[in-house]
C-alpha cells in the first residue's frame, strides 16, 4: 500500500523518488519492510514500460488520470510476481489487501484477476531503450552509437554498494577481512584505492566500521574525483556544489592540512554537509558556507584557491539506476538551462584560480552536451584556460576530459575534466 502511495505521487505528481522515500521509510520499523518498500519502488520504475504495456493488453477500459494510485498499486503487483519473483499467493494476498485498504473495494476483483493473469503468462520484456524517454534515447544513441545499448541495460540494473574507506580511522584490509570474518562479501578494486564493493546491497549500519565513521557510501566514480584532484599539501581548496558533502569529506579524510571551503546555494543541505563531517570525523577546520558560486562577489574574500573542484548540477544521466525517476522527470528544456548553469559556473569558479591551480569539471550525466562539448567551449572563450589530460582509469577519451558510462568497472556514468590556470 504505502509503495503505491510512493508511485503515485512519483508518476503521477512528478514528485521526486528520493523526497518520497524519505517520508515513506520511517513508517516502517521493520528494516525488512524498508528495504522491500525500496525495492518495490525501483522494479517498477525500471520496468515501467514492460507493466503498463501489460495492462494495456490485458485491460477492457485503460486507466485515466485520475487512476494513478489504482495503476501504480497494479504495477506493485507485478513487480512482486515478476522482477523480486516473490510468492505468488502472499503478492495476490498483499495486493488485493492493499487495495481494499485504499478504497478500491470494488476494483479488488480485477486487480486479483490481473495478477493471477501476470502469474500464469509472465509480463512480456521489452528492450531497454523502451524504458527512455524518445528524446533522451536518440541523445544517448547520438553521443554513443556504439555503446548505446549497454548504456540502457546498465541503467536499468540494481547498482552494486561501493563504500569509502576513511584512511583517518582504518586501513582498507582490516575492514575487508573483517567484513569476510562476518560472512559479508566485499571486493576491492585497483581504480580506487579507498574502494570497497559488496555486489549485494545490505543495511549499512550492520557493516563493521560504518557507525565509527571508518566507512562511507559512495560510489566508485565519485571516489575517483580525489584522484583526479592530486591535492598539493595544505592547499585551498574550494568545493563550490559541496552538498551533501562526500567528496570534501573525501579530501579530509586524504589530507586533513586541506584548507577547504564548502559551498552550497541551497542553505539546507548545508546541514548534510556537516552531518558528514561529523560522522566521518573530520571537517573541523572547514568553512562551510551558504552561498551562490556563480556570485563570487557575495561570498569570496579575494584569496585565490589552489583547487577547485567543480561538481555541476547535471541531468543525472549517469546515475540512472540509482535515480529511476529521471527518466520521468528530465525534460529536454532542463538540458539547455543545466548547460547555461554549468557554464556560468565555470566562468565564475575559474576565476578564482592561483595561476598554475587547476579546477575539476565534474557531472554523472552521461551526455556530451554538457560535458565535452561544455568544456570545449569554455577552452574557445578562456585564453587562460588549458586542461591536464586524465588516463583511462577515468573512463572513455573526451578530448579535454574521460567519460565513464554507467555499469562500467561497476560504477556510475560519470564525466571528469581537469582544467588549468596558465596565468
Amino acid at each position: 500500500m504505502l509503495a503505491a502511495r510512493v508511485l503515485a505521487q512519483v508518476v503521477g505528481r512528478g514528485r521526486s523518488l528520493k523526497a518520497e522515500l524519505a517520508v515513506a521509510l520511517p513508517q516502517l520499523d521493520d528494516g525488512r519492510d524498508r528495504a522491500l518498500l525500496e525495492a518495490l519502488c525501483f522494479a517498477v520504475l525500471r520496468r515501467r514500460a514492460a507493466y503498463d504495456a501489460a495492462l494495456g493488453r490485458w485491460m477492457q477500459r485503460p486507466l485515466g488520470a485520475r487512476d494513478a494510485e489504482l495503476r501504480a498499486l497494479l504495477q506493485v503487483g507485478l513487480a512482486q510476481l515478476d522482477a523480486l519473483e516473490l510468492p505468488a499467493h502472499a503478492a495476490l494476498s498483499a495486493t488485493v489487501d492493499a487495495a481494499r485498504a485504499l478504497g478500491f473495494e470494488r476494483q479488488a476483483g480485477m486487480v486479483n484477476a490481473l495478477l493471477r493473469r501476470a502469474q500464469r503468462e509472465g509480463v512480456a520484456e521489452l528492450p531497454a531503450r523502451a524504458a527512455f524517454p524518445q528524446w533522451l534515447a536518440a541523445a544517448i544513441e547520438q553521443d554513443w552509437p556504439e555503446q548505446a545499448a549497454a548504456v540502457f541495460s546498465a541503467s536499468l540494473q540494481p547498482a552494486p554498494l561501493w563504500l569509502r574507506v576513511n584512511r583517518q580511522q582504518a586501513r582498507r584490509d582490516d575492514l575487508l577481512q573483517q567484513m569476510t570474518a562476518a560472512g559479508i562479501a566485499a571486493e576491492t578494486t585497483a581504480l580506487g584505492p579507498d574502494a570497497l564493493c559488496l555486489p549485494e546491497a545490505m543495511p549499512v549500519a550492520a557493516l563493521p566500521g560504518f557507525t565509527e565513521g571508518a566507512l562511507s557510501v559512495q560510489d566508485l566514480s565519485a571516489q575517483q574525483v580525489a584522484d583526479a584532484l592530486h591535492l598539493p599539501q595544505g592547499a585551498r581548496v574550494l568545493d563550490a556544489c559541496a552538498a551533501p558533502g562526500g567528496k570534501s569529506a573525501h579530501l579530509l579524510e586524504r589530507d586533513p592540512t586541506v584548507q577547504l571551503v564548502a559551498l552550497d546555494i541551497d542553505a539546507r543541505r548545508l546541514k548534510r554537509i556537516s552531518e558528514t563531517f561529523a560522522r566521518t570525523g573530520v571537517g573541523a577546520t572547514a568553512q562551510v558556507l551558504a552561498a551562490d558560486a556563480t556570485d563570487p562577489d557575495s561570498w569570496w574574500d579575494g584569496q585565490p584557491f589552489d583547487v577547485i573542484l567543480l561538481d555541476a548540477p547535471c541531468s543525472a544521466t549517469g546515475i540512472i539506476r540509482r535515480q529511476p525517476d529521471v527518466l520521468l522527470h528530465r525534460r529536454p528544456a532542463d538540458i539547455e538551462a543545466l548547460v547555461a548553469l554549468q557554464a556560468r559556473l565555470l566562468d565564475a569558479c575559474f576565476g578564482l584560480l592561483k595561476p598554475g591551480g587547476t579546477l575539476l569539471y565534474a557531472t554523472c550525466s552521461i551526455l556530451r552536451e554538457e560535458n565535452q562539448f561544455q568544456i570545449e567551449a569554455f577552452l574557445q572563450r578562456t585564453p587562460r584556460a588549458g586542461f591536464l589530460p586524465l588516463d583511462e582509469r577515468f573512463g572513455h577519451d573526451c578530448w579535454a576530459g574521460r567519460q565513464r558510462l554507467p555499469g562500467e568497472n561497476g560504477a556510475d556514468g560519470f564525466f571528469y575534466a581537469r582544467l588549468l590556470r596558465k596565468g
